[in-house]
């Protein structure tokens, strides 16, 4: 079993739905996933959020954490991975479950779509990186790439690798075998 099927099969097992906010992966790490047959029983949605005004419009970043940290941050990619995980599902005040986008609009759902969807467990997966071949500083090189998983709007959990310089495509791919072999391992957590 390959890490794909290895991780849509322990997602469907926990009963566990994932969200993807990709940045330099540009949506492989969704686009592998859909490879394994039933994949849609655990991805409804992922994001491609290339810009920073994406990362903040659609998944709630925080202006002032891109100014302070840089948007290839930890701190960024938690934050993504955290508005991911909240964004079909968030339960407010009052303990009733509210259907919300990441701005805080309400998404229109009859009683029982509303229910299903507020037993729903999501995990966020925030990735921002510098695949290169430019873009790369000194402080952050070609290669510098930053994750972050958040299970069930939890605080997100990061890291930070140094990929070297590979070239972009493997850069990419170097990151989504990353952040699978760290969903597995929090997966099996749980």
């Amino acid at each position: 079993m390959n890490k794909e099927e290895t991780l849509v099969s322990i997602l469907m097992e926990k009963g566990y739905h994932i969200v993807f906010a990709e940045s330099c992966t540009a949506g492989l790490a969704a686009a592998r996933l859909v490879n394994v047959p039933n994949a849609s029983s655990v991805l409804d949605v992922s994001f491609i959020t290339y810009a920073n005004e994406a990362k903040i419009k659609l998944l709630g970043v925080n202006p002032e954490t891109i100014d302070s940290f840089g948007v290839v941050s930890e701190e960024v990619a938690g934050e993504m991975a955290e508005g991911a995980a909240v964004y079909m599902v968030e339960q407010d005040n009052t303990n009733e479950c509210a259907l919300k986008n990441a701005d805080g609009t309400m998404i229109a759902a009859d009683g029982v779509e509303q229910e299903k969807m507020c037993q729903i467990k999501q995990i966020g997966v925030g990735i921002s990186g510098i695949a290169g071949p430019g873009g790369g500083t000194p402080e952050k090189p070609v290669g510098t790439v930053s994750f972050g998983i958040s299970t069930g709007g939890k605080k997100a959990r990061t890291w930070l690798m140094h990929f070297g310089n590979p070239g972009r495509a493997e850069v990419r791919n170097m990151s989504v075998e990353f952040i699978y072999d760290r969903l597995i391992e929090e997966l099996k957590g749980l």
